[in-house]
């Protein structure tokens, strides 16, 4: 088969489209024929040699795919050849061909297409197990969601919208708050012209809840700006890694501060948010009250091309890279 390769950590010209040895499942896991998988964030820092997988998982990068079953392995049950599914990876996902434990398997939703479902498994995944399942989020709450234009952005503000909060979202160009709007954002804020804290207690009186990419540099104003009994929830670094925290107003507002990854979770972990993802999520998915937002679509040969798009920060939503033209 056919994937991206890293010949060696760097720029986005280091990916080259190169034959490999196929995959090949073991107990509990599936191969799938790729139709498609997504770019994360978390792909570029393993481009540049930042971030490296799991041990055990596949070098190969992609978080994410949509395909067709082509194989069970040992001990798989509920699933058929021929099922068409999206999945959660820990790598492997810039490829003809992808394993995945059968865990970490979604069902397509509803009437959307193969290529798109491509766009759900991490950002739903991430979402879900975040907002949902660890802050609980609920109805008549305020979620506050950083980088709302972004791939988790456009999931978690229609979410949110679901689940009956009112959702607040930050992004750096009034196009992109325009656009989270009509996705049905209720309070959009400029961060490069507004001060998000201030807007935000004038216009609700703070976040019960923040979904936060940023990281230090947002520690101590996300703090400011929750409610009494708030939850922060910090999924990423782009900000940087060390920050100063107040204790004391963390204390005097019963608030709390939870990090987490997913691509690090035990199996059984994933296998448990994917559960609860397909539960309690895939029906709002299948009545089109939550869809996939795909920015781009590009061939996965030219990946390199889909990693510059993300580095520049204009696309609204998912870039997909399509295995088959």
């Amino acid at each position: 088969m056919y994937a991206i390769t890293i010949r060696e950590p760097g720029d986005p010209d280091v990916l080259e489209w190169a034959e490999v040895a196929d995959p090949r499942p073991g107990p509990g896991e599936v191969l799938l024929d790729v139709a498609a998988s997504a770019v994360n964030r978390a792909d570029l820092l393993q481009r540049q040699g930042h971030y490296p997988p799991p041990p055990g998982a596949s070098e190969t990068l992609g978080l994410e795919c949509s395909g067709t079953i082509a194989e069970l392995g040992e001990g798989v049950t509920g699933w058929n050849v021929g099922d068409e599914v999206c999945a959660l990876l820990s790598g492997g996902g810039y490829a003809e061909k992808a394993v995945v434990p059968a865990g970490q398997l979604l069902p397509v939703p509803g009437e959307i297409d193969l290529l798109t479902a491509a766009a759900l498994p991490e950002v739903a995944c991430t979402v879900w197990a975040n907002v949902v399942m660890h802050a609980k989020l609920t109805e008549g709450e305020v979620l506050l969601v950083h980088g709302g234009a972004g791939g988790i952005g456009t999931h978690a503000i229609q979410v949110g919208k679901a689940l009956g909060a009112t959702v607040a979202v930050t992004a750096g160009s009034p196009e992109r708050l325009e656009s989270c709007r009509q996705l049905g954002a209720d309070l959009t804020i400029n961060y490069k012209e507004q001060d998000f804290v201030e807007v935000l207690k004038k216009e609700t009186g703070g976040a019960n809840v923040i979904l936060d990419n940023m990281g230090a540099s947002y520690l101590g104003r996300n703090v400011d700006a929750l409610q009494q009994d708030g939850r922060l929830v910090i999924i990423g670094m782009q900000g940087g890694v060390k920050g100063e925290l107040n204790v004391g107003t963390l204390l005097g507002k019963r608030a709390s501060v939870f990090a987490a990854g997913l691509r690090f979770r035990p199996l059984d972990q994933k296998a448990a948010i994917v559960g609860d993802v397909r539960e309690r999520l895939w029906p709002l998915v299948s009545d089109g009250l939550v869809k996939p937002i795909v920015g781009q679509v590009v061939p996965m040969a030219e990946a390199a091309s889909a990693h510059r798009i993300l580095e520049e920060g204009s696309v609204f939503g998912k870039v997909l890279l399509a295995a088959k033209s």
